[in-house]
Protein backbone atom coordinates (compact mmCIF):
# COMPACT_ATOMS: atom_id res chain seq x y z
CA UNK A 1 0.00 0.00 0.00
CA UNK A 2 1.58 3.35 -1.02
CA UNK A 3 2.28 5.66 1.90
CA UNK A 4 3.47 8.90 0.28
CA UNK A 5 1.53 11.47 -1.75
CA UNK A 6 3.71 10.92 -4.83
CA UNK A 7 2.74 7.21 -4.89
CA UNK A 8 -0.69 7.39 -3.25
CA UNK A 9 -3.59 6.01 -5.25
CA UNK A 10 -5.52 9.09 -4.11
CA UNK A 11 -3.01 11.94 -4.36
CA UNK A 12 -0.30 10.86 -6.82
CA UNK A 13 -1.63 12.68 -9.88
CA UNK A 14 -2.03 15.87 -7.87
CA UNK A 15 1.63 15.86 -6.85
CA UNK A 16 3.22 14.14 -9.86
CA UNK A 17 2.64 12.65 -13.28
CA UNK A 18 2.55 9.05 -14.53
CA UNK A 19 5.34 9.73 -17.03
CA UNK A 20 7.75 11.00 -14.39
CA UNK A 21 6.83 8.26 -11.92
CA UNK A 22 7.58 5.67 -14.58
CA UNK A 23 11.11 7.02 -15.06
CA UNK A 24 11.82 6.60 -11.36
CA UNK A 25 9.95 3.33 -10.89
CA UNK A 26 11.80 0.28 -9.59
CA UNK A 27 11.30 -1.46 -12.91
CA UNK A 28 12.87 1.39 -14.89
CA UNK A 29 15.72 1.73 -12.40
CA UNK A 30 16.58 -1.96 -12.57
CA UNK A 31 16.40 -1.83 -16.37
CA UNK A 32 18.95 0.99 -16.25
CA UNK A 33 21.21 -1.09 -13.99
CA UNK A 34 21.09 -3.95 -16.49
CA UNK A 35 21.70 -1.66 -19.46
CA UNK A 36 24.72 -0.15 -17.72
CA UNK A 37 26.16 -3.58 -16.90
CA UNK A 38 25.69 -4.64 -20.53
CA UNK A 39 27.35 -1.44 -21.79
CA UNK A 40 30.31 -2.11 -19.48
CA UNK A 41 30.77 -5.58 -20.91
CA UNK A 42 30.62 -4.29 -24.49
CA UNK A 43 33.13 -1.52 -23.78
CA UNK A 44 35.54 -3.98 -22.19
CA UNK A 45 35.16 -6.40 -25.09
CA UNK A 46 36.32 -3.68 -27.50
CA UNK A 47 39.70 -3.70 -25.75
CA UNK A 48 40.00 -7.42 -25.18
CA UNK A 49 39.41 -7.25 -21.44
CA UNK A 50 36.46 -9.65 -21.66
CA UNK A 51 35.68 -11.98 -24.58
CA UNK A 52 33.40 -10.55 -27.25
CA UNK A 53 31.17 -13.61 -27.01
CA UNK A 54 30.80 -13.06 -23.28
CA UNK A 55 29.81 -9.44 -23.84
CA UNK A 56 27.24 -10.52 -26.42
CA UNK A 57 25.82 -13.12 -24.07
CA UNK A 58 25.64 -10.65 -21.18
CA UNK A 59 23.89 -8.12 -23.41
CA UNK A 60 21.30 -10.68 -24.47
CA UNK A 61 20.80 -11.86 -20.91
CA UNK A 62 20.38 -8.31 -19.64
CA UNK A 63 17.80 -7.55 -22.32
CA UNK A 64 15.71 -10.60 -21.54
CA UNK A 65 16.17 -10.92 -17.80
CA UNK A 66 13.02 -10.92 -15.68
CA UNK A 67 14.17 -9.78 -12.27
CA UNK A 68 13.00 -11.59 -9.14
CA UNK A 69 12.16 -8.49 -7.10
CA UNK A 70 11.52 -10.38 -3.87
CA UNK A 71 15.00 -11.86 -4.05
CA UNK A 72 16.42 -8.49 -5.07
CA UNK A 73 14.82 -6.82 -2.06
CA UNK A 74 16.06 -9.48 0.39
CA UNK A 75 19.63 -9.40 -0.89
CA UNK A 76 19.67 -5.60 -1.06
CA UNK A 77 18.61 -5.37 2.58
CA UNK A 78 21.50 -7.65 3.51
CA UNK A 79 24.21 -5.98 1.42
CA UNK A 80 22.92 -2.40 1.70
CA UNK A 81 23.03 -1.82 -2.07
CA UNK A 82 21.14 -3.42 -4.97
CA UNK A 83 24.00 -4.02 -7.40
CA UNK A 84 25.39 -7.23 -5.93
CA UNK A 85 21.87 -8.65 -6.06
CA UNK A 86 21.47 -7.49 -9.67
CA UNK A 87 24.85 -8.93 -10.64
CA UNK A 88 23.92 -12.28 -9.08
CA UNK A 89 20.79 -12.61 -11.18
CA UNK A 90 22.43 -11.32 -14.35
CA UNK A 91 25.45 -13.62 -13.93
CA UNK A 92 23.17 -16.62 -13.45
CA UNK A 93 21.22 -15.72 -16.59
CA UNK A 94 24.47 -15.33 -18.56
CA UNK A 95 25.75 -18.85 -17.90
CA UNK A 96 29.51 -19.23 -18.45
CA UNK A 97 29.71 -15.56 -19.50
CA UNK A 98 28.44 -14.63 -16.06
CA UNK A 99 31.99 -14.64 -14.71
CA UNK A 100 32.60 -11.43 -16.68
CA UNK A 101 29.59 -9.51 -15.40
CA UNK A 102 30.55 -6.29 -13.53
CA UNK A 103 34.21 -6.79 -14.44
CA UNK A 104 36.41 -4.10 -12.86
CA UNK A 105 33.50 -1.91 -11.78
CA UNK A 106 32.22 -0.88 -8.38
CA UNK A 107 28.65 -0.62 -7.16
CA UNK A 108 28.60 3.15 -7.33
CA UNK A 109 29.73 3.14 -10.97
CA UNK A 110 26.59 1.27 -11.94
CA UNK A 111 24.20 3.13 -9.66
CA UNK A 112 25.52 6.59 -10.49
CA UNK A 113 25.43 5.96 -14.22
CA UNK A 114 21.91 4.53 -13.97
CA UNK A 115 20.86 7.66 -12.07
CA UNK A 116 22.23 9.82 -14.88
CA UNK A 117 20.20 7.82 -17.40
CA UNK A 118 17.11 8.53 -15.29
CA UNK A 119 17.97 12.21 -15.04
CA UNK A 120 18.44 12.47 -18.81
CA UNK A 121 14.94 11.19 -19.47
CA UNK A 122 13.50 13.24 -16.63
CA UNK A 123 15.08 16.48 -17.85
CA UNK A 124 13.58 15.85 -21.28
CA UNK A 125 10.13 15.75 -19.66
CA UNK A 126 10.85 18.91 -17.68
CA UNK A 127 12.02 20.66 -20.87
CA UNK A 128 8.81 19.71 -22.67
CA UNK A 129 6.68 20.97 -19.78
CA UNK A 130 8.63 24.24 -19.58
CA UNK A 131 8.01 24.83 -23.28
CA UNK A 132 4.27 24.35 -22.75
CA UNK A 133 4.33 26.80 -19.85
CA UNK A 134 6.22 29.27 -22.06
CA UNK A 135 3.62 28.94 -24.78
CA UNK A 136 0.74 29.55 -22.37
CA UNK A 137 2.50 32.60 -20.95
CA UNK A 138 3.33 33.97 -24.40
CA UNK A 139 -0.36 33.98 -25.25
CA UNK A 140 -1.17 35.86 -22.04
CA UNK A 141 1.58 38.38 -22.80
CA UNK A 142 0.27 39.07 -26.27
CA UNK A 143 -3.41 39.13 -25.33
CA UNK A 144 -2.95 41.44 -22.35
CA UNK A 145 -0.08 43.65 -23.46
CA UNK A 146 -2.21 46.74 -22.79
CA UNK A 147 -4.62 45.37 -20.15
CA UNK A 148 -4.06 47.92 -17.39
CA UNK A 149 -4.09 46.81 -13.78
CA UNK A 150 -2.70 47.97 -10.46
CA UNK A 151 0.90 47.12 -9.76
CA UNK A 152 1.32 46.46 -6.06
CA UNK A 153 4.28 46.76 -3.72
CA UNK A 154 4.10 45.76 -0.05
CA UNK A 155 0.55 44.58 -0.89
CA UNK A 156 -0.53 48.17 -1.64
CA UNK A 157 -1.28 49.78 -4.98
CA UNK A 158 1.90 51.39 -6.32
CA UNK A 159 1.79 52.22 -10.04
CA UNK A 160 -0.22 50.96 -13.02
CA UNK A 161 1.16 48.00 -14.95
CA UNK A 162 -0.45 45.64 -17.43
CA UNK A 163 -1.41 42.02 -16.97
CA UNK A 164 0.72 41.26 -20.02
CA UNK A 165 3.66 42.82 -18.17
CA UNK A 166 2.98 40.64 -15.14
CA UNK A 167 2.85 37.55 -17.36
CA UNK A 168 6.10 38.69 -19.00
CA UNK A 169 7.82 38.82 -15.62
CA UNK A 170 6.65 35.26 -15.00
CA UNK A 171 7.76 34.21 -18.47
CA UNK A 172 11.21 35.76 -18.13
CA UNK A 173 11.93 33.30 -15.31
CA UNK A 174 10.77 30.34 -17.37
CA UNK A 175 12.89 31.53 -20.30
CA UNK A 176 15.95 31.49 -18.09
CA UNK A 177 15.11 28.02 -16.79
CA UNK A 178 14.98 26.73 -20.36
CA UNK A 179 18.49 28.07 -20.88
CA UNK A 180 19.69 26.69 -17.57
CA UNK A 181 18.39 23.26 -18.41
CA UNK A 182 20.44 23.04 -21.60
CA UNK A 183 23.53 24.26 -19.76
CA UNK A 184 23.01 21.72 -16.98
CA UNK A 185 22.89 18.86 -19.47
CA UNK A 186 26.39 19.73 -20.65
CA UNK A 187 27.75 19.42 -17.12
CA UNK A 188 25.67 16.63 -15.62
CA UNK A 189 24.96 14.00 -18.26
CA UNK A 190 28.25 12.25 -17.57
CA UNK A 191 28.87 8.56 -17.03
CA UNK A 192 30.71 7.13 -14.05
CA UNK A 193 33.29 4.34 -14.24
CA UNK A 194 36.21 4.47 -11.85
CA UNK A 195 36.40 1.18 -10.01
CA UNK A 196 36.89 0.82 -6.29
CA UNK A 197 38.67 4.13 -5.60
CA UNK A 198 38.16 5.86 -8.93
CA UNK A 199 41.61 5.06 -10.35
CA UNK A 200 40.44 2.35 -12.80
CA UNK A 201 43.30 0.21 -11.50
CA UNK A 202 41.44 -3.03 -12.14
CA UNK A 203 41.41 -2.28 -15.89
CA UNK A 204 45.15 -1.60 -16.14
CA UNK A 205 46.37 0.89 -18.73
CA UNK A 206 43.16 0.53 -20.75
CA UNK A 207 40.98 1.99 -18.03
CA UNK A 208 40.38 5.43 -19.54
CA UNK A 209 39.81 3.92 -22.99
CA UNK A 210 37.21 1.56 -21.58
CA UNK A 211 35.64 4.45 -19.69
CA UNK A 212 35.38 6.46 -22.91
CA UNK A 213 33.83 3.55 -24.83
CA UNK A 214 31.44 2.85 -21.95
CA UNK A 215 30.19 6.45 -21.95
CA UNK A 216 29.94 6.54 -25.75
CA UNK A 217 27.85 3.36 -25.70
CA UNK A 218 25.37 5.03 -23.33
CA UNK A 219 25.57 8.38 -25.16
CA UNK A 220 26.92 10.11 -22.09
CA UNK A 221 29.91 12.37 -21.67
CA UNK A 222 33.16 10.94 -20.32
CA UNK A 223 34.11 12.47 -16.96
CA UNK A 224 37.41 14.30 -16.67
CA UNK A 225 37.75 12.82 -13.18
CA UNK A 226 35.69 10.29 -11.21
CA UNK A 227 32.79 11.86 -9.32
CA UNK A 228 32.13 9.19 -6.71
CA UNK A 229 32.57 11.84 -4.02
CA UNK A 230 32.17 14.99 -6.15
CA UNK A 231 28.40 15.40 -6.10
CA UNK A 232 28.02 18.97 -7.34
CA UNK A 233 26.41 17.83 -10.58
CA UNK A 234 23.55 16.00 -8.94
CA UNK A 235 23.14 18.79 -6.39
CA UNK A 236 22.93 21.26 -9.27
CA UNK A 237 20.14 19.27 -10.90
CA UNK A 238 18.00 19.29 -7.77
CA UNK A 239 18.85 22.96 -7.14
CA UNK A 240 17.64 23.63 -10.69
CA UNK A 241 14.36 21.90 -9.86
CA UNK A 242 14.18 24.12 -6.79
CA UNK A 243 14.54 27.17 -9.03
CA UNK A 244 11.86 25.94 -11.42
CA UNK A 245 9.36 25.16 -8.70
CA UNK A 246 10.28 28.39 -6.91
CA UNK A 247 9.30 30.36 -10.00
CA UNK A 248 6.09 28.37 -10.30
CA UNK A 249 5.39 29.14 -6.65
CA UNK A 250 5.82 32.87 -7.35
CA UNK A 251 3.26 32.60 -10.15
CA UNK A 252 0.96 30.60 -7.90
CA UNK A 253 1.27 33.20 -5.14
CA UNK A 254 0.31 36.00 -7.53
CA UNK A 255 -2.68 34.09 -8.87
CA UNK A 256 -3.83 33.16 -5.38
CA UNK A 257 -3.73 36.80 -4.27
CA UNK A 258 -5.40 38.07 -7.44
CA UNK A 259 -8.18 35.50 -6.94
CA UNK A 260 -9.12 36.87 -3.53
CA UNK A 261 -12.67 38.18 -3.41
CA UNK A 262 -11.45 41.72 -2.80
CA UNK A 263 -9.35 41.66 -6.00
CA UNK A 264 -11.16 39.12 -8.24
CA UNK A 265 -8.87 40.05 -11.14
CA UNK A 266 -8.13 36.51 -12.29
CA UNK A 267 -9.44 33.02 -11.63
CA UNK A 268 -8.13 29.54 -12.21
CA UNK A 269 -9.89 27.61 -15.01
CA UNK A 270 -13.43 26.65 -14.11
CA UNK A 271 -14.11 22.94 -13.93
CA UNK A 272 -17.31 21.95 -12.21
CA UNK A 273 -16.49 20.88 -8.67
CA UNK A 274 -12.81 21.87 -8.82
CA UNK A 275 -11.86 24.03 -5.88
CA UNK A 276 -15.31 23.64 -4.39
CA UNK A 277 -16.04 23.69 -0.68
CA UNK A 278 -17.93 20.99 1.17
CA UNK A 279 -19.96 23.66 2.96
CA UNK A 280 -19.76 26.91 0.95
CA UNK A 281 -21.30 26.59 -2.52
CA UNK A 282 -19.87 29.91 -3.71
CA UNK A 283 -16.22 28.91 -3.33
CA UNK A 284 -13.78 28.57 -6.25
CA UNK A 285 -10.49 27.90 -4.51
CA UNK A 286 -7.07 28.18 -6.23
CA UNK A 287 -6.36 24.45 -6.09
CA UNK A 288 -3.68 24.32 -8.80
CA UNK A 289 -1.83 27.22 -7.22
CA UNK A 290 -2.00 25.60 -3.81
CA UNK A 291 -0.55 22.36 -5.17
CA UNK A 292 2.22 24.27 -6.96
CA UNK A 293 3.12 25.97 -3.69
CA UNK A 294 3.16 22.67 -1.79
CA UNK A 295 5.34 20.95 -4.39
CA UNK A 296 7.78 23.86 -4.37
CA UNK A 297 8.10 23.79 -0.59
CA UNK A 298 8.93 20.08 -0.65
CA UNK A 299 11.49 20.45 -3.44
CA UNK A 300 13.21 23.27 -1.55
CA UNK A 301 13.72 20.89 1.36
CA UNK A 302 15.29 18.40 -1.01
CA UNK A 303 17.66 21.07 -2.29
CA UNK A 304 18.96 21.49 1.25
CA UNK A 305 19.19 17.72 1.57
CA UNK A 306 21.30 17.47 -1.59
CA UNK A 307 23.60 20.27 -0.46
CA UNK A 308 24.14 18.44 2.82
CA UNK A 309 24.72 15.27 0.84
CA UNK A 310 27.60 16.86 -1.06
CA UNK A 311 29.83 16.47 1.99
CA UNK A 312 31.34 13.07 1.19
CA UNK A 313 34.30 11.75 3.09
CA UNK A 314 37.55 10.77 1.39
CA UNK A 315 37.24 8.50 -1.70
CA UNK A 316 33.89 6.90 -0.82
CA UNK A 317 31.20 8.25 1.43
CA UNK A 318 29.81 6.60 4.53
CA UNK A 319 26.21 7.75 4.15
CA UNK A 320 25.62 11.06 2.35
CA UNK A 321 25.22 9.19 -0.95
CA UNK A 322 22.05 7.54 0.28
CA UNK A 323 20.12 10.79 0.64
CA UNK A 324 20.25 11.16 -3.16
CA UNK A 325 18.13 8.04 -3.48
CA UNK A 326 15.45 9.95 -1.58
CA UNK A 327 15.85 13.47 -2.91
CA UNK A 328 16.36 12.99 -6.66
CA UNK A 329 13.27 10.90 -7.53
CA UNK A 330 11.09 12.86 -5.11
CA UNK A 331 12.20 16.21 -6.53
CA UNK A 332 11.60 15.23 -10.14
CA UNK A 333 8.15 13.79 -9.44
CA UNK A 334 7.11 16.86 -7.43
CA UNK A 335 8.47 19.19 -10.13
CA UNK A 336 6.49 17.31 -12.75
CA UNK A 337 3.41 17.70 -10.57
CA UNK A 338 3.95 21.44 -10.19
CA UNK A 339 4.52 21.86 -13.93
CA UNK A 340 1.38 19.88 -14.74
CA UNK A 341 -0.66 22.15 -12.46
CA UNK A 342 0.96 25.23 -14.02
CA UNK A 343 0.14 24.08 -17.55
CA UNK A 344 -3.49 23.51 -16.60
CA UNK A 345 -3.83 26.76 -14.69
CA UNK A 346 -2.03 29.09 -17.12
CA UNK A 347 -3.56 27.44 -20.16
CA UNK A 348 -7.06 28.30 -19.03
CA UNK A 349 -6.67 31.17 -16.59
CA UNK A 350 -9.64 33.53 -16.56
CA UNK A 351 -8.70 37.22 -16.69
CA UNK A 352 -11.13 39.98 -15.68
CA UNK A 353 -9.95 43.25 -17.33
CA UNK A 354 -13.03 45.14 -16.12
CA UNK A 355 -12.28 44.24 -12.52
CA UNK A 356 -8.65 45.26 -13.02
CA UNK A 357 -9.80 48.61 -14.34
CA UNK A 358 -12.23 49.06 -11.46
CA UNK A 359 -9.52 48.27 -8.92
CA UNK A 360 -7.27 50.83 -10.58
CA UNK A 361 -9.90 53.44 -9.72
CA UNK A 362 -10.48 52.59 -6.08
CA UNK A 363 -7.81 55.05 -4.92
CA UNK A 364 -9.46 57.89 -6.80
CA UNK A 365 -6.36 58.44 -8.88
CA UNK A 366 -3.79 58.31 -6.08
CA UNK A 367 -2.06 55.48 -7.92
CA UNK A 368 -0.88 58.01 -10.52
CA UNK A 369 0.35 60.65 -8.09
CA UNK A 370 3.88 60.05 -9.39
CA UNK A 371 2.65 60.69 -12.93
CA UNK A 372 1.25 64.08 -11.95
CA UNK A 373 4.39 65.00 -10.04
CA UNK A 374 6.70 64.11 -12.93
CA UNK A 375 4.47 65.90 -15.46
CA UNK A 376 4.49 69.10 -13.39
CA UNK A 377 8.16 68.93 -12.40
CA UNK A 378 9.59 70.54 -15.58
CA UNK A 379 7.77 73.81 -14.74
CA UNK A 380 7.51 73.67 -10.96
CA UNK A 381 10.69 71.81 -10.15
CA UNK A 382 10.64 68.29 -8.80
CA UNK A 383 10.58 69.15 -5.10
CA UNK A 384 7.88 71.80 -5.44
CA UNK A 385 5.78 69.50 -7.62
CA UNK A 386 6.19 66.72 -5.01
CA UNK A 387 5.01 69.04 -2.21
CA UNK A 388 1.94 70.25 -4.10
CA UNK A 389 0.89 66.77 -5.22
CA UNK A 390 1.57 65.37 -1.74
CA UNK A 391 -0.79 67.94 -0.22
CA UNK A 392 -3.39 67.20 -2.89
CA UNK A 393 -3.14 63.47 -2.16
CA UNK A 394 -3.82 64.09 1.52
CA UNK A 395 -6.90 66.15 0.68
CA UNK A 396 -8.17 63.51 -1.78
CA UNK A 397 -7.66 60.70 0.74
CA UNK A 398 -9.19 62.61 3.66
CA UNK A 399 -12.22 63.91 1.77
CA UNK A 400 -12.71 60.79 -0.42
CA UNK A 401 -12.44 62.83 -3.60
CA UNK A 402 -10.68 61.98 -6.84
CA UNK A 403 -7.16 63.27 -7.20
CA UNK A 404 -8.07 64.93 -10.51
CA UNK A 405 -10.88 66.95 -8.89
CA UNK A 406 -8.61 68.09 -6.09
CA UNK A 407 -5.78 69.02 -8.46
CA UNK A 408 -8.09 71.20 -10.53
CA UNK A 409 -8.23 73.53 -7.53
CA UNK A 410 -4.45 74.02 -7.73
CA UNK A 411 -3.79 76.67 -10.43
CA UNK A 412 -0.07 75.91 -10.41
CA UNK A 413 -0.77 72.28 -11.37
CA UNK A 414 -3.31 73.17 -14.05
CA UNK A 415 -0.90 75.66 -15.55
CA UNK A 416 2.03 73.27 -15.36
CA UNK A 417 0.09 70.50 -17.09
CA UNK A 418 -1.63 72.77 -19.62
CA UNK A 419 -5.35 72.50 -19.02
CA UNK A 420 -8.08 70.79 -17.01
CA UNK A 421 -8.35 68.11 -19.68
CA UNK A 422 -4.61 67.52 -19.42
CA UNK A 423 -4.93 67.10 -15.67
CA UNK A 424 -7.63 64.48 -16.17
CA UNK A 425 -5.55 62.72 -18.85
CA UNK A 426 -2.49 62.55 -16.58
CA UNK A 427 -4.69 61.14 -13.82
CA UNK A 428 -5.86 58.27 -16.04
CA UNK A 429 -3.88 55.17 -14.96
CA UNK A 430 -4.01 53.73 -18.50
CA UNK A 431 -1.84 56.66 -19.61
CA UNK A 432 0.95 55.85 -17.16
CA UNK A 433 2.10 52.38 -18.13
CA UNK A 434 5.70 53.35 -18.71
CA UNK A 435 7.57 50.80 -20.79
CA UNK A 436 5.41 47.88 -19.68
CA UNK A 437 4.28 46.99 -23.24
CA UNK A 438 7.86 47.21 -24.46
CA UNK A 439 9.00 44.86 -21.69
CA UNK A 440 6.40 42.39 -22.94
CA UNK A 441 7.87 42.66 -26.44
CA UNK A 442 11.39 42.07 -25.15
CA UNK A 443 10.40 38.93 -23.25
CA UNK A 444 8.51 37.60 -26.27
CA UNK A 445 11.57 38.27 -28.44
CA UNK A 446 13.68 36.31 -25.97
CA UNK A 447 11.18 33.46 -26.14
CA UNK A 448 11.37 33.56 -29.94
CA UNK A 449 15.15 33.39 -29.78
CA UNK A 450 14.99 30.34 -27.54
CA UNK A 451 12.58 28.71 -29.99
CA UNK A 452 14.63 29.82 -32.98
CA UNK A 453 11.78 31.64 -34.64
CA UNK A 454 10.52 35.21 -35.12
CA UNK A 455 8.82 37.07 -32.31
CA UNK A 456 5.09 37.71 -32.66
CA UNK A 457 4.25 41.22 -33.85
CA UNK A 458 3.35 43.51 -30.93
CA UNK A 459 -0.30 44.34 -30.55
CA UNK A 460 -1.17 47.85 -31.78
CA UNK A 461 -4.43 48.35 -29.93
CA UNK A 462 -5.34 48.41 -26.27
CA UNK A 463 -7.23 45.49 -24.75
Amino acid sequence: MPSTVTESLIFRDMFGTPAMREIFSDEALVRNYLNVEAALARAEARFGIVPEQAASTITQAAAGLVIDFDRLRRETEIVGYPIVAIVNQLAEASGEAGRYVHWGATTQDIMDTATILQIRRALDLVACDLREVQEALSKLCQRHRFTAMAGRTHLQQALPVTFGYKAAIWMSMINRHVERLEQIKQRVLTGELGGAAGTLASLGNKGLSVQEAFCQDLQLQQPTAPWHVARDGLAEVVAFLGLVTGSLAKIATDVTLLMTTEFSEVAEPFVKGRGASSTMPQKHNPISSELMLACAMAVRQNVALMLNGMVHDLERATGPWHVEWIAIPDSFVLTAGALAQAKFMLGGIIVHPDRMRANLGISGGLIVAEAVMMAAAPKLGRQKAHEVVYDACRVAATESRSLADVLLAYPSIVEALGSADDVRAVCDPANYLGQAPQVVDRVLAEYARLRGCHAPAPANSHS
